[in-house]
């Protein structure tokens, strides 16, 4: 069982508001966007759970890139709801990815140094 830190915390309740943001915009029949969005935003979590079991140093260092590439794809997706027309938005759910970004961010630094 992967290691409970404070970043397997937040992206796994990322991933549950996600989902229900999802949720949100299929019932707007916003399907497109919201597949999108739901792919990108609940494989941060999975992907940073999978760093718990990197084979090496490096293994974990990409494993969180990865993560934090899926963290900047889903800023987008929040950011096209947030401007476009009838679209439903959430500035919660923007303001955690940025909190995600920054811990993402700094445990890349960290490990490489």
């Amino acid at each position: 069982m992967a290691q409970e830190n404070l970043i397997s915390k937040l992206t796994f309740q990322f991933a549950l508001e996600i989902i229900s943001f999802c949720e949100l915009l299929e019932s707007k029949r916003k399907f497109n966007l919201a597949n999108q969005l739901f792919r990108s935003g609940t494989s941060i979590g999975a992907n940073v759970r999978e760093s718990q079991g990197a084979e090496s140093k490096s293994d974990f260092i990409h494993k969180m890139k990865i993560a934090y590439k899926e963290s900047e794809e889903t800023k987008y997706w929040l950011e096209l709801c947030k401007q476009s027309d009838n679209y439903p938005t959430s500035d919660k759910l923007i303001t955690d990815i940025d909190s995600v970004l920054k811990v993402i961010g700094k445990i890349i630094s960290t490990s490489k140094s």
